[in-house]
C-alpha cells in the first residue's frame, strides 16, 4: 500500500495519477490525496481508476478542500 499526495498539483493531478496507476501490480493498493475545488475531479478520478483496471475501494472527503481515494489493482 502506497500513499500519494497530489495536492500540490491542484486541478492538474490527473496525468500524475494515471502515471502512478500504470506502475502498480495486481493486488496493490494506492491511496491518493488531492484537492477537490469544485468537486468535478471526484468523478474524473473515479473514472480514471476504473479505466486503469482498479477497484475503487473508498472515496471520501478528507477535510474542507481535500479528497482521498483508495484503489486496488485487480
Amino acid at each position: 500500500m502506497k500513499r500519494y499526495d497530489l495536492r500540490h498539483l491542484k486541478s492538474e493531478f490527473e496525468p500524475r495519477m494515471k502515471e502512478i496507476l500504470e506502475t502498480h501490480g495486481a493486488g496493490e493498493v494506492a491511496i491518493f490525496l488531492f484537492e477537490i475545488g469544485d468537486f468535478s475531479p471526484i468523478q474524473k478520478s473515479a473514472d480514471l481508476v476504473k479505466k486503469s483496471g482498479y477497484e475503487l475501494m473508498n472515496s471520501l472527503k478528507f477535510n474542507e478542500v481535500d479528497w482521498t481515494i483508495v484503489a486496488k489493482k485487480v
